[in-house]
């Protein structure tokens, strides 16, 4: 989890991406309606909600940005016919969206929308925070040599959103 240390909006908003990667889950994999997806993440998932408070004892969760929450949740829902087309154009010869694990399809999903939608955020900042998200969900594995590596997954969601963030947003961005 990521935990309060600066109180910066970078961190509200690292917060508020994994958590929209989150009910994107809960969505494609219950069928939970966007607003009562949000009204759940609001009451009881997002930093500061209650049961937030209630259960956690390891210190003070940092702050979601719950604007970008919303507009990640609500977007990634209402245009994922055309952001999963964006991804499955990029994806290796061979490989079907349908083929990749509900989470990151949802993790993917999110991105296409941020990269294509919300053209205040830079494209390296959204690379690297869902290669972040994607390592929160897949731990390193351990090498021959008992070395930690990343897990394959994070170099496929860091690859795959550089590559959309090349082809779907201008130069300078």
């Amino acid at each position: 989890m990521v935990r309060q240390s600066t109180g910066t909006l970078g961190r509200a908003r690292a917060v508020a991406r994994l958590r929209a990667v989150q009910a994107l889950y809960q969505h494609a994999l219950a069928g939970t309606p966007p607003a009562r997806l949000l009204a759940e993440f609001h009451a009881y998932r997002l930093p500061g909600s209650p049961k937030d408070r209630a259960e956690d004892d390891e210190g003070p969760l940092a702050e979601a940005d719950e604007a970008l929450f919303d507009d990640l949740v609500n977007g990634a829902i209402a245009r994922a016919d055309e952001l999963d087309a964006y991804v499955r154009a990029r994806l290796t010869a061979g490989w079907a969206l349908e083929r990749l694990p509900l989470v990151l399809r949802a993790l993917l999903r999110a991105a296409a929308y941020e990269l294509v939608a919300r053209p205040d955020v830079p494209a390296g900042v959204v690379a690297k925070e869902y290669a972040d998200i994607a390592a929160a969900f897949h731990p390193p594995q351990v090498d021959g040599d008992g070395r930690p590596r990343p897990a394959p997954e994070v170099g496929f969601v860091n690859a795959l959103v550089d590559r959309l963030a090349r082809e779907l947003r201008e130069p300078s961005t």
